[in-house]
């Protein structure tokens, strides 16, 4: 179980150096490293992310900057989904469940290239106010019906990927706060791996629930992951952001190739 634990590891790097979003490679790595089908490997990336995004929640919670009620309204929809995308997951045929995925990578390669170059220059102004708005005097988000319909719709499509693909749903999270919300970037990546973490933790429960859970490679995998995300880390304060998310924008459209002529061939 070696191999395995290396490749949690590679995942809790990725993790600490690019942000929740880079957990989406923990199952191309089972899939390349390891031979299993996107199914097997889904609740076993999702352990991973889980318990490497807990971690970063936890955190947020002591700091100030988890938006607790937008993260519990955000997950609770997630939850209701991510057994779908589970169940869906058990019966789809690999090939075009690979595809899917592929698709869905090479999305997350666009949007971090697409980051990368918003961090070098000034973000582009908002063309209307987002739905979902602080009230600095309060210190808490202003509810409406639309701030909490755009929200629930985000957790929707969160959790049903989740479930579908065993991603966190980061690459959903972030750009959905960041849209819908004018919350300060701390507090976007906090609230959303506060989301992450209960939306992966509902899918592993019911992928354990329904034996579908491999926990020989599950195990090793997680605890590499979490040993990863601690040097990790340390790595990251020495590596300017803009080139970090490039350098996974291009990792994550090669494996995303990689991915399609699999599903393809």
């Amino acid at each position: 179980m070696t191999i395995v634990a290396l490749l949690g590891c590679a995942v809790g790097i990725v993790l600490a150096l690019t942000g929740a979003g880079g957990g989406i490679l923990a199952v191309p790595l089972l899939v390349f490293g390891v031979g299993l089908t996107v199914a097997d490997a889904g609740p076993i990336g999702l352990l991973a992310v889980a318990l490497a995004a807990s971690l970063g929640a936890v955190m947020g919670l002591r700091s100030g900057t988890v938006r607790y009620k937008a993260a519990l309204l955000v997950a609770a929809a997630g939850v209701v989904c991510s057994p779908l995308g589970l169940w869906l997951a058990q019966r789809m045929p690999n090939r075009p469940l690979t595809a899917i995925f592929a698709v869905v990578l090479m999305y997350v390669a666009v949007r971090a290239w697409q980051r990368a170059r918003c961090a070098e220059g000034a973000p582009p102004p908002r063309a209307t106010p987002p739905p979902c708005r602080l009230d600095l005097a309060r210190g808490k988000i202003n509810w409406t019906a639309p701030c909490a319909r755009a929200l629930c719709c985000s957790g929707l499509v969160a959790g049903g990927l989740s479930g579908l693909l065993g991603v966190g749903g980061g690459f959903v999270m972030v750009p959905a706060l960041q849209r819908f919300t004018d919350l300060g970037t701390q507090s976007v990546l906090a609230t959303s791996l506060a989301v992450i973490a209960l939306v992966s933790m509902s899918g592993v429960a019911a992928s354990a629930a329904s034996g579908h859970l491999q926990w020989a490679i599950a195990l090793p995998f997680a605890l590499g992951a979490l040993a990863g995300m601690g040097g990790g880390r340390l790595l990251a304060a020495r590596l300017p952001a803009a080139r970090l998310q490039q350098g996974f924008a291009l990792v994550s459209a090669l494996v995303a190739v990689a991915m399609l002529v699999r599903a393809l061939g």
